[in-house]
């Protein structure tokens, strides 16, 4: 038989099963900045800039996830090469989606990470569940690249 390990910190055995159903307080909430980060920018610019940054994120999402409707969806005599356009944009999209996360934590903020949020936060319009045409889906994606374009005019 092998020998437990030890945790140096704590001086318990250490146990590799897992431990289910947890729940505790939430260690930030949303909407809130963490001062441990030495950065010079006042509280109040970094909560905007956060804000800013998650209306952005929930935006790019949703994007993201518009383009790998399309990909999944079309249908017709383009069907190849949009297949493979939407494909390549929706992981250009996931690039930036990661990029926004990270520069709200860096702000010492909360990104916004569940769809439910994202949902309710996004100001692009919901698509049907269904099919559509492939000139609906090219204007539901440059309407949709409209709203965040937009957005960081008024943001900057």
């Amino acid at each position: 038989m092998g020998t437990k390990q030890i945790d140096a910190q704590t001086n318990h055995p250490i146990n590799a099963q897992p431990r289910f159903h947890q729940r505790a307080p939430e260690i930030q909430p949303y909407g809130t900045v963490n001062h441990a980060l030495p950065l010079e920018l006042e509280e109040p610019v970094r909560l905007e800039m956060a804000e800013q940054l998650n209306q952005l994120l929930a935006d790019t999402i949703t994007l993201r996830d518009l383009y790998k409707k399309s990909h999944w969806q079309v249908a017709g005599a383009t069907f190849y090469q949009l297949h493979l356009l939407f494909d390549k944009h929706h992981d250009e999209q996931v690039e930036l989606v990661d990029s926004i996360a990270e520069r709200i934590q860096a702000l010492g903020s909360v990104s916004l990470a569940m769809a439910a949020d994202v949902a309710e936060t996004t100001q692009i319009e919901r698509p049907p569940r269904g099919r559509e045409e492939v000139p609906v889906q090219l204007s539901r994606l440059i309407d949709a690249h409209q709203v965040i374009i937009r957005q960081a005019r008024t943001s900057s």
